[in-house]
């Protein structure tokens, strides 16, 4: 019998995360936010509690945890601000797992090491301009040279474009449309040929750089080439499957976040002679937040089960991630109806839970191409 009680482990990070929180992020969150800062330091910090490498094995200067404690750590970071949480997950689930999962030897003492450790900020490159969920027509391509491939190209939506330190970069290196025809490439900063190019300027997670990365005659030695010519379209397919569960966890958080705030506030505001939480019609709310914020957390749940135990985790990580992002939104709107004038304001929390939950529905597959997924999975 599968369960999904809270081990000891999960609880003390989620309280050592917590603390954490509330000492080193919560003071700053709104002022990253309104300067659309991205604090550089933080991420050491967070490197140096083992925030950065959770899932990476100890022998690369990673935590060694599973997907249970990596989904823990990431709700307590969202539920104080979901920029940090977008920008851990992104570091830890797409760059640093990609090499992790098909890095040889070499390549994960060079890279995932300094990544683990939070010296590094990792980046993954695969969404550009007109390619978003259609990414086997991506035109970013790779030619090869002797030992080098040259690699020229713009990519788009890059979480830390501009001030990752390395990125894994998916170039077409074969036929348009062809699935065998992309490579994934480790490509660090500094490179010649590589530069940050636009920061988007956000409605939500603007305390998490979102640019581009741009190839210019991109000189990249065949050895940052991570397996075979040619895998990396089916290798990041199999990194989003993780991926899903990271945006799922991130929108829990957000939920939880706006949830909390939502009835304390309920207790607190007093309307007609009592508290607006005795009236049904704010604690309606709260019960389908609750009930929503709950099935989420067992499809997350079942997610990493099989994450975990290395089983087919395409169709529930999709879920999860589906289900998920959607009551981000859905708990974060109803928080704002709950403190009315007030929830619309920046003096209060629940304006930023809006705002950065609605990129929940979108990042890592839209809610759309979530539902394709498990629409094919069930239909196979």
């Amino acid at each position: 019998m599968i369960s999904f009680e809270k081990t000891e482990n999960q609880i003390l990070i989620k309280n050592t995360v917590k603390e954490f929180t509330e000492k080193n992020i919560r003071p700053y969150v709104m002022e990253w936010d309104e300067t659309q800062t991205l604090p550089r330091d933080l991420f050491k910090k967070m490197g140096e509690l083992g925030l950065m490498g959770i899932i990476v094995p100890e022998n690369y200067g990673g935590a060694g945890l599973g997907y249970f404690e990596y989904v823990t750590a990431i709700v307590e970071v969202a539920k104080v601000c979901g920029a940090i949480g977008l920008s851990m997950a992104a570091h830890n689930s797409l760059c640093t797992n990609h090499i992790l999962s098909f890095g040889n030897e070499d390549q994960k003492q060079k890279w995932v090491t300094k990544l683990a450790s939070g010296q590094w900020l990792g980046a993954w490159g695969l969404t550009e301009a007109n390619t978003g969920s259609d990414a086997m027509r991506m035109r970013c391509v790779a030619k090869q040279d002797g030992d080098y491939w040259v690699l020229n190209g713009t990519k788009n939506w890059i979480t830390h474009g501009i001030s990752g330190d390395v990125a894994v970069v998916l170039a077409r290196t074969g036929e348009l449309l062809d699935s065998r025809g992309i490579t994934a490439f480790v490509v660090e900063r500094g490179t010649p040929g590589f530069k940050g190019g636009k920061k988007e300027n956000k409605l939500g997670m603007r305390a998490s750089e979102t640019a581009e990365l741009v190839f210019e005659d991109c000189r990249i030695h065949k050895s940052n080439i991570l397996g075979n010519v040619g895998d990396g379209f089916i290798q990041a397919m199999k990194i989003l499957d993780g991926g899903r569960i990271s945006i799922a966890a991130l929108s829990l958080g957000i939920a939880k976040g706006a949830f909390e705030a939502a009835t304390n506030y309920s207790k607190e505001r007093e309307q007609f002679g009592q508290a607006i939480c005795n009236f049904q019609g704010i604690s309606f709310k709260l019960a389908d937040m609750a009930t929503k914020i709950e099935a989420s957390e067992n499809l997350i749940d079942y997610a990493c089960y099989l994450k975990n135990n290395h089983l087919d985790v395409g169709k529930h990580s999709a879920m999860a991630k589906y289900y998920a992002s959607e009551t981000a939104v859905t708990c974060a709107t109803e928080a704002i109806q709950i403190f009315g004038g007030y929830g619309y304001t920046k003096d209060f929390p629940v304006e930023k839970f809006y705002r950065d939950s609605k990129l929940c529905t979108i990042g890592e597959g839209t809610s759309e191409i979530q539902k394709l997924v498990i629409a094919r999975s069930i239909l196979k």
